[in-house]
């Protein structure tokens, strides 16, 4: 589903932007590839000015050149994401078996909001050469309750545990994906959770506005009362099942800082945008370390 709809909306901006060439072209007496290069162009544009716009909403005190290296990093990261990964994801998301052996424990990918099982492309890579199954998740429809997502990640538990003959599994989640394992947990419990790993998930909300008053979207507002009553669920025995990370630099979760958990220990990576932490090769290595220790 929002393969499709990412495609449309690069098809729609190309088209924009090869009228506007056109107009362009057309006042200054230019050819042909004015056209035909600013169709090419708008889509980068719209996303850079996406990613500086939320950037400078959300930059919070700290070095200057961390913040500059986190909006390089996420303006690179999300032109990788949203034009070469995202938009062409067609197979349905199934088990990926662990490259060598021993098999290690199974683990499950959790998209955030508006993303779609491909921003796990290198996470998963690495995964599986360390021994680890992998499935990753296509959360849909894109815009419901986060409670709706929860027989969806039942099911991808049960399907990894079946395929692999594990007890329990591994659970790792980006932005909002992080909250629908919490939620998930609390419908079904956490007899099949032997870690679940958050990056960059907005556990206190975040104040960065939602473009559009999604039923998901509304309940990550900084501190929702949907936030607040999935914390007051949650037991200390399921805190001490999970590890959370974080960068100061978070364009879209913010105050970064303070998406934490009483009791749950927290990294974290600095100098990092928001779908930079599915990708970071420190951030990979830590989640590692945090499998094997399970």
């Amino acid at each position: 589903m929002l393969s499709r709809l990412l495609r449309r909306l690069l098809l729609s901006q190309m088209l924009a932007g090869a009228l506007l060439g056109w107009l362009i072209a057309s006042q200054i007496g230019a050819g042909s590839w004015l056209v035909l290069l600013t169709a090419l162009l708008l889509p980068v544009v719209t996303i850079k000015l996406s990613v500086l716009t939320s950037a400078v909403k959300s930059r919070a005190r700290g070095a200057p050149a961390l913040w500059w290296r986190s909006l390089v990093g996420e303006i690179l990261t999300a032109l990788r994401m949203y034009l070469l990964q995202m938009p062409w994801a067609k197979a349905r998301p199934a088990v990926q078996a662990a490259i060598g052996t021993p098999q290690r424990l199974p683990v499950l990918l959790v998209h955030g909001y508006l993303c779609n099982h491909r921003v796990w492309d290198a996470m998963a890579d690495q995964l599986r050469r360390a021994g680890h199954p992998v499935l990753a998740l296509d959360l849909e429809p894109l815009f419901t309750s986060i409670d709706h997502y929860a027989p969806l990640v039942d099911d991808a538990v049960e399907q990894l545990c079946r395929q692999t003959g594990a007890q329990k599994v591994a659970l790792v989640g980006h932005s909002m994906g992080g909250l629908v394992i919490r939620a998930w947990m609390r419908a079904h419990g956490s007899a099949r959770v032997a870690r679940v790993i958050t990056l960059g998930t907005p556990h206190a909300g975040t104040q960065m506005p939602h473009l559009t008053p999604t039923p998901n979207g509304k309940q990550m507002d900084w501190r929702s009362a949907w936030l607040q009553e999935l914390a007051t669920s949650e037991s200390a025995a399921t805190g001490g099942l999970m590890r959370i990370a974080l960068s100061p630099q978070d364009n879209i979760v913010y105050p970064q800082r303070k998406q934490v958990l009483p009791g749950v220990p927290v990294t974290v990576f600095d100098g990092l945008g928001h779908l930079e932490l599915c990708l970071d090769n420190a951030v990979i290595d830590w989640v590692l370390k945090q499998l094997d220790i399970c």
